[in-house]
């Protein structure tokens, strides 16, 4: 199908302009003839309508943005049929917090936390739906002139009860290296703790100007978060309070199980840090020790290799004793 331009009609929508294009959708300002309300549309492109995988990811963030309403959460409008496959958005006014992240580097901590918490509360929403975003990160988090949020792009979003998805290797429907939590790494689907797990490497990057962990390609990335641990963040910067860095850590957690329960827990932290007991953390001494993936290959193999020697030397020991 051809493009929309400002002045084309969208069945009782009139487009006024292009606002962004990526690889799989165009969205575009409009106002509702019906009621004169300024919206977002959503068109899909030809290959993302043909290619199941992604037009599903299409739907799904469509179905679920129709049953969220909350101020932090993206509204989608559901209006009847179309005369063509497209998403109704209400219009927010704001920026990325990628935009602003890539601008100022890193955040005052009272405007980091003070966003964090507004993610929480979202999450806390989202969360007692039954849904997980399995891909939070600052470019689907909007922030307007208030510093209020809104959390964008449900496309890979977890429901209750939906079916499972398996993920064996990297792809558009995994989420993104930098915040993926470990256990999604290793698989596993994920849960509302993986999402507070994105939340603290966002939270880290905001107070670092650096994500927790870097590398050249997003299985080193991956791969990295496995083995090793994050920089402490008072090591980049000493302004950070040790109660901060706690909270951050909680959220870092390797294990979900030792993570922050919910995003209310850890939102409650972020109203009162100074009130957050510090752990005795051995990733405060061993950050500097790091291990690389062949290590643990090389020790699987040398242990492969003495299974033989073993069960050779436990024959001759029962020969010798009979």
């Amino acid at each position: 199908m051809n493009p929309l331009h400002a002045g084309d009609k969208l069945d009782h929508y009139q487009i006024e302009q292009l606002i962004s294009r990526s690889g799989m959708a165009s969205i575009y300002r409009g106002v509702d003839l019906n009621n004169q309300r300024v919206v977002a549309i959503k068109v899909p492109h030809p290959q993302m309508e043909s290619d199941p995988a992604l037009f599903e990811r299409f739907q799904r963030e469509q179905e679920i943005g129709q049953k969220l309403d909350h101020p932090g959460v993206m509204k989608v409008f559901a209006d009847g049929e179309r005369s063509r496959v497209y998403m109704v958005m209400e219009w927010a006014e704001g920026r990325l917090l990628r935009q602003i992240l890539n601008e100022q580097k890193k955040l005052p901590p009272e405007r980091a936390l003070r966003l964090t918490r507004g993610i929480c509360d979202a999450l806390d929403y989202i969360h007692s739906h039954g849904i997980v975003h399995r891909d939070l990160k600052p470019e689907n988090i909007m922030v307007n002139d208030a510093d209020e949020i809104k959390l964008i792009d449900f496309g890979i979003a977890g429901q209750a009860g939906a079916r499972r998805i398996t993920f064996a290797k990297l792809s558009d429907t995994m989420g993104t290296p930098d915040y993926i939590s470990p256990e999604q790494v290793k698989g596993k689907r994920g849960d509302a703790r993986s999402d507070i797990y994105a939340l603290g490497v966002m939270l880290y990057e905001m107070l670092t100007g650096k994500v927790p962990f870097q590398g050249n390609n997003p299985f080193v990335i991956m791969n990295d978060r496995l083995l090793n641990n994050p920089v402490p963040p008072r090591e980049i910067d000493p302004t950070i309070s040790p109660h901060l860095q706690e909270i951050i850590y909680r959220a870092l957690e390797r294990e979900p199980r030792q993570r922050y329960a919910s995003a209310r827990e850890f939102r409650l932290d972020l109203e009162h840090p100074e009130q957050v007991g510090i752990a005795e953390r051995p990733e405060l001494r061993e950050w500097k020790q790091r291990r690389s993936p062949w290590v643990r290959r090389a020790a699987f193999y040398v242990l492969l290799a003495l299974i033989p020697i073993v069960i050779f030397g436990l024959l001759i020991w029962v020969a010798r004793h009979t």
